[in-house]
C-alpha cells in the first residue's frame, strides 16, 4: 500500500500498473499532473500477512488540487498474485 502511495506521489505509472491484479488493472493510466498528494494515514488493515493470500487496507490519502485541499477514503483489496502483493479491487467512503 505504502509504495502505490509513494508511487502515485512521484507519478510513477509503471509501478501503479505492475501492482495492480492484471484482472482489473487499466491499459494505461493518466495521472492529473495538478493534483499533489501530501499525506497518508492508515486507518486499518486485516489479514495480509506471510500466511494470508488477501488483505485489505483503509486509508485517507490527502491531496491538493487546484489550489483546494482534498482527501481519498477508500478501503483497497489486495490479493496475491505469482509470489506478490497486488491491488484488486476498492470501495469508496466519503
Amino acid at each position: 500500500m505504502r509504495s502505490r502511495y509513494t508511487a502515485f506521489v512521484l507519478r510513477d505509472v509503471p509501478h501503479l500498473l505492475r501492482t495492480w491484479h492484471p484482472d482489473t488493472r487499466p491499459a494505461s493510466l493518466d495521472l492529473d499532473p495538478a493534483q499533489r498528494w501530501t499525506g497518508l494515514d492508515i486507518l486499518d488493515t486485516t489479514d495480509g500477512s506471510a500466511f494470508h493470500t488477501t488483505g485489505t487496507v483503509t486509508f485517507r490519502a490527502h491531496f491538493t488540487a487546484g489550489g483546494r485541499a482534498g482527501s481519498l477514503h477508500e478501503r483497497s483489496r489486495f490479493v496475491r498474485h505469482e509470489g506478490a502483493w497486488v491491488y484488486a479491487t476498492a470501495d469508496f467512503a466519503d
